[in-house]
Protein backbone atom coordinates (compact mmCIF):
# COMPACT_ATOMS: atom_id res chain seq x y z
CA UNK A 1 0.00 0.00 0.00
CA UNK A 2 1.36 3.40 -0.98
CA UNK A 3 1.38 5.88 1.89
CA UNK A 4 2.21 9.54 1.45
CA UNK A 5 4.64 11.12 3.87
CA UNK A 6 4.85 14.75 4.90
CA UNK A 7 8.28 15.53 6.28
CA UNK A 8 9.22 18.68 8.16
CA UNK A 9 12.93 19.24 8.62
CA UNK A 10 14.47 21.47 11.26
CA UNK A 11 18.14 22.14 11.80
CA UNK A 12 19.04 22.90 15.41
CA UNK A 13 22.32 24.27 16.80
CA UNK A 14 25.30 21.99 16.24
CA UNK A 15 25.18 20.63 19.78
CA UNK A 16 21.50 19.68 19.43
CA UNK A 17 21.51 17.84 16.10
CA UNK A 18 18.63 17.70 13.62
CA UNK A 19 14.90 17.09 13.86
CA UNK A 20 12.56 15.37 11.40
CA UNK A 21 8.81 15.60 11.96
CA UNK A 22 7.02 13.05 9.79
CA UNK A 23 3.26 12.77 9.22
CA UNK A 24 2.21 9.40 7.86
CA UNK A 25 -0.47 6.71 8.14
CA UNK A 26 -0.29 3.05 8.99
CA UNK A 27 -2.84 0.26 9.07
CA UNK A 28 -4.22 -0.30 12.53
CA UNK A 29 -6.85 -2.61 13.93
CA UNK A 30 -10.05 -3.11 11.95
CA UNK A 31 -8.08 -2.35 8.73
CA UNK A 32 -8.39 1.38 9.40
CA UNK A 33 -5.54 3.76 8.60
CA UNK A 34 -4.17 5.48 11.71
CA UNK A 35 -2.58 8.93 11.27
CA UNK A 36 0.80 9.16 13.00
CA UNK A 37 3.09 12.05 13.78
CA UNK A 38 6.63 10.83 14.34
CA UNK A 39 9.40 13.14 15.55
CA UNK A 40 12.99 11.96 15.21
CA UNK A 41 15.66 13.99 17.03
CA UNK A 42 19.00 13.01 15.50
CA UNK A 43 21.91 13.84 17.82
CA UNK A 44 25.24 14.95 16.39
CA UNK A 45 26.68 11.43 16.72
CA UNK A 46 23.79 9.80 14.83
CA UNK A 47 23.67 7.06 13.53
CA UNK A 48 26.15 5.75 16.08
CA UNK A 49 23.40 6.15 18.65
CA UNK A 50 19.63 5.86 18.40
CA UNK A 51 17.59 9.02 17.78
CA UNK A 52 15.16 10.47 20.28
CA UNK A 53 11.68 9.44 19.14
CA UNK A 54 8.27 10.95 19.85
CA UNK A 55 4.92 9.50 18.78
CA UNK A 56 1.60 11.29 18.59
CA UNK A 57 -1.81 10.35 17.21
CA UNK A 58 -5.32 11.53 17.97
CA UNK A 59 -6.58 8.01 17.36
CA UNK A 60 -4.28 6.22 19.81
CA UNK A 61 -4.33 6.17 23.59
CA UNK A 62 -1.45 7.28 25.78
CA UNK A 63 -0.47 3.67 26.48
CA UNK A 64 -0.54 2.78 22.78
CA UNK A 65 1.71 5.72 21.88
CA UNK A 66 4.21 4.72 24.55
CA UNK A 67 4.27 1.15 23.26
CA UNK A 68 4.76 2.29 19.65
CA UNK A 69 7.63 4.53 20.73
CA UNK A 70 9.27 1.73 22.73
CA UNK A 71 9.00 -0.68 19.79
CA UNK A 72 10.55 1.91 17.46
CA UNK A 73 13.45 2.39 19.88
CA UNK A 74 13.98 -1.38 20.04
CA UNK A 75 14.04 -1.53 16.25
CA UNK A 76 16.45 1.41 16.12
CA UNK A 77 18.90 -0.49 18.33
CA UNK A 78 19.17 -3.13 15.62
CA UNK A 79 19.98 -0.49 12.98
CA UNK A 80 22.85 1.29 14.71
CA UNK A 81 25.67 2.66 12.56
CA UNK A 82 23.43 3.11 9.50
CA UNK A 83 20.83 5.75 8.58
CA UNK A 84 17.56 4.51 10.03
CA UNK A 85 14.77 7.09 9.91
CA UNK A 86 13.36 5.89 6.60
CA UNK A 87 13.66 2.25 7.68
CA UNK A 88 11.86 3.00 10.96
CA UNK A 89 8.98 4.73 9.18
CA UNK A 90 8.58 1.77 6.81
CA UNK A 91 8.80 -0.63 9.74
CA UNK A 92 6.03 1.06 11.74
CA UNK A 93 3.81 1.19 8.65
CA UNK A 94 4.19 -2.56 8.29
CA UNK A 95 3.95 -3.45 11.99
CA UNK A 96 1.59 -0.99 13.68
CA UNK A 97 -1.33 -3.39 13.54
CA UNK A 98 0.66 -6.16 15.22
CA UNK A 99 1.88 -3.76 17.94
CA UNK A 100 -1.64 -2.55 18.71
CA UNK A 101 -2.85 -6.12 18.91
CA UNK A 102 -0.51 -6.89 21.82
CA UNK A 103 -2.28 -6.96 25.23
CA UNK A 104 0.34 -4.82 26.98
CA UNK A 105 -0.52 -1.93 24.68
CA UNK A 106 -3.43 -1.07 26.97
CA UNK A 107 -6.85 0.35 26.22
CA UNK A 108 -7.08 3.52 28.34
CA UNK A 109 -9.16 6.41 27.07
CA UNK A 110 -6.52 9.12 27.56
CA UNK A 111 -5.36 10.60 24.28
CA UNK A 112 -1.80 10.03 23.22
CA UNK A 113 0.80 12.57 24.24
CA UNK A 114 4.35 13.16 23.13
CA UNK A 115 6.78 10.79 24.81
CA UNK A 116 10.48 11.19 24.24
CA UNK A 117 13.27 8.71 24.59
CA UNK A 118 14.41 8.41 28.19
CA UNK A 119 17.79 6.84 27.60
CA UNK A 120 19.41 9.13 30.20
CA UNK A 121 17.90 10.00 33.56
CA UNK A 122 19.22 13.48 34.30
CA UNK A 123 16.73 14.20 37.09
CA UNK A 124 14.77 17.44 37.24
CA UNK A 125 15.93 20.34 35.05
CA UNK A 126 14.80 23.92 34.62
CA UNK A 127 14.96 26.21 31.59
CA UNK A 128 14.00 29.83 30.97
CA UNK A 129 12.82 30.91 27.52
CA UNK A 130 12.17 34.38 26.12
CA UNK A 131 9.60 35.05 23.39
CA UNK A 132 9.67 38.25 21.36
CA UNK A 133 5.91 38.45 20.84
CA UNK A 134 2.61 36.59 20.51
CA UNK A 135 0.20 37.76 17.83
CA UNK A 136 -2.40 35.01 18.26
CA UNK A 137 -2.12 35.09 22.05
CA UNK A 138 -5.16 33.00 23.03
CA UNK A 139 -4.28 30.14 20.67
CA UNK A 140 -0.58 30.39 21.50
CA UNK A 141 -1.19 30.17 25.25
CA UNK A 142 -3.47 27.14 24.87
CA UNK A 143 -0.83 25.43 22.76
CA UNK A 144 1.91 26.07 25.32
CA UNK A 145 -0.36 24.78 28.11
CA UNK A 146 -1.10 21.62 26.11
CA UNK A 147 2.58 20.95 25.39
CA UNK A 148 3.47 21.43 29.05
CA UNK A 149 0.70 19.05 30.10
CA UNK A 150 1.57 16.43 27.47
CA UNK A 151 5.25 16.49 28.43
CA UNK A 152 4.59 16.60 32.19
CA UNK A 153 6.34 19.96 32.56
CA UNK A 154 5.55 22.45 35.30
CA UNK A 155 6.41 26.12 35.65
CA UNK A 156 5.11 29.47 34.48
CA UNK A 157 4.16 31.34 31.31
CA UNK A 158 4.77 34.93 32.41
CA UNK A 159 3.64 38.21 30.87
CA UNK A 160 4.82 41.62 32.03
CA UNK A 161 4.12 44.43 29.60
CA UNK A 162 5.69 43.29 26.34
CA UNK A 163 7.97 40.78 28.06
CA UNK A 164 7.07 37.10 27.63
CA UNK A 165 8.94 34.42 29.56
CA UNK A 166 8.41 30.67 29.80
CA UNK A 167 9.90 28.95 32.85
CA UNK A 168 9.79 25.17 32.52
CA UNK A 169 10.72 22.44 34.97
CA UNK A 170 10.83 18.71 34.32
CA UNK A 171 12.69 15.82 32.75
CA UNK A 172 15.53 17.06 30.56
CA UNK A 173 14.47 14.96 27.58
CA UNK A 174 10.98 16.42 27.82
CA UNK A 175 12.40 19.94 27.95
CA UNK A 176 14.30 19.20 24.75
CA UNK A 177 11.13 17.87 23.16
CA UNK A 178 9.30 21.04 24.16
CA UNK A 179 11.94 23.13 22.39
CA UNK A 180 11.59 20.99 19.28
CA UNK A 181 7.84 21.57 19.28
CA UNK A 182 8.28 25.28 19.90
CA UNK A 183 10.69 25.67 16.99
CA UNK A 184 9.03 23.41 14.44
CA UNK A 185 5.28 23.93 14.97
CA UNK A 186 3.17 26.67 13.43
CA UNK A 187 2.16 28.12 16.76
CA UNK A 188 1.60 31.79 15.89
CA UNK A 189 0.58 33.99 12.95
CA UNK A 190 2.61 36.56 11.02
CA UNK A 191 1.67 40.17 10.31
CA UNK A 192 -0.65 39.04 7.50
CA UNK A 193 -2.47 36.53 9.72
CA UNK A 194 -0.83 33.47 8.15
CA UNK A 195 0.21 30.61 10.45
CA UNK A 196 3.94 30.63 11.13
CA UNK A 197 6.64 28.95 13.20
CA UNK A 198 8.28 30.59 16.20
CA UNK A 199 11.55 32.06 14.97
CA UNK A 200 12.17 34.58 17.75
CA UNK A 201 12.63 32.42 20.81
CA UNK A 202 15.81 32.33 22.87
CA UNK A 203 16.97 30.03 25.63
CA UNK A 204 18.19 32.30 28.42
CA UNK A 205 19.18 29.63 30.91
CA UNK A 206 19.18 25.88 31.50
CA UNK A 207 20.42 23.92 34.49
CA UNK A 208 19.71 20.97 36.72
CA UNK A 209 17.35 21.89 39.55
CA UNK A 210 19.33 22.72 42.69
CA UNK A 211 18.30 22.18 46.31
CA UNK A 212 17.39 25.85 46.73
CA UNK A 213 15.03 25.79 43.74
CA UNK A 214 11.30 25.42 44.34
CA UNK A 215 9.58 22.41 42.75
CA UNK A 216 6.63 23.71 40.75
CA UNK A 217 3.51 21.58 41.18
CA UNK A 218 1.71 22.80 38.06
CA UNK A 219 2.08 24.91 34.93
CA UNK A 220 0.39 28.30 35.31
CA UNK A 221 -0.14 31.36 33.14
CA UNK A 222 0.44 34.61 35.02
CA UNK A 223 0.45 38.32 34.23
CA UNK A 224 2.39 40.89 36.22
CA UNK A 225 1.80 44.64 36.31
CA UNK A 226 5.26 45.59 37.58
CA UNK A 227 8.83 44.30 37.60
CA UNK A 228 8.86 43.86 41.37
CA UNK A 229 5.93 41.42 41.10
CA UNK A 230 7.84 39.37 38.57
CA UNK A 231 10.94 39.53 40.75
CA UNK A 232 8.96 38.19 43.73
CA UNK A 233 7.87 35.20 41.62
CA UNK A 234 11.51 34.34 40.88
CA UNK A 235 12.57 34.90 44.48
CA UNK A 236 9.81 32.63 45.79
CA UNK A 237 11.09 29.93 43.42
CA UNK A 238 14.65 30.35 44.67
CA UNK A 239 15.73 31.84 41.35
CA UNK A 240 16.93 35.29 42.45
CA UNK A 241 20.25 34.93 40.64
CA UNK A 242 18.51 33.87 37.44
CA UNK A 243 16.29 36.95 37.62
CA UNK A 244 19.21 39.32 38.23
CA UNK A 245 21.43 37.90 35.48
CA UNK A 246 18.92 37.35 32.68
CA UNK A 247 15.52 38.95 33.29
CA UNK A 248 16.60 42.42 34.41
CA UNK A 249 18.68 42.79 31.23
CA UNK A 250 15.52 42.41 29.12
CA UNK A 251 13.94 45.58 30.50
CA UNK A 252 16.98 47.81 30.13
Amino acid sequence: MYIQLMIIFASLPETDGTVFRIHTKAEGLMDADIPLELVFHLPVNYPSCVPGISVNSEQLTRAQCVTVKDKLLEQAESLLSEPMVHELVLWIQQNLRHILNQPETGSGNAKCTFSTSTTVDDGLWITLLHLDHMRAKTKYVKTVEKWASDLRLTGRLMFMGKMILILLQGDRNNLKEYLILQKTSKVDVDSSGKKCKEKMISVLFETKVQTEHKRFLAFEVKEYSALDELQKEFETAGLQKLFSEFVVALVK
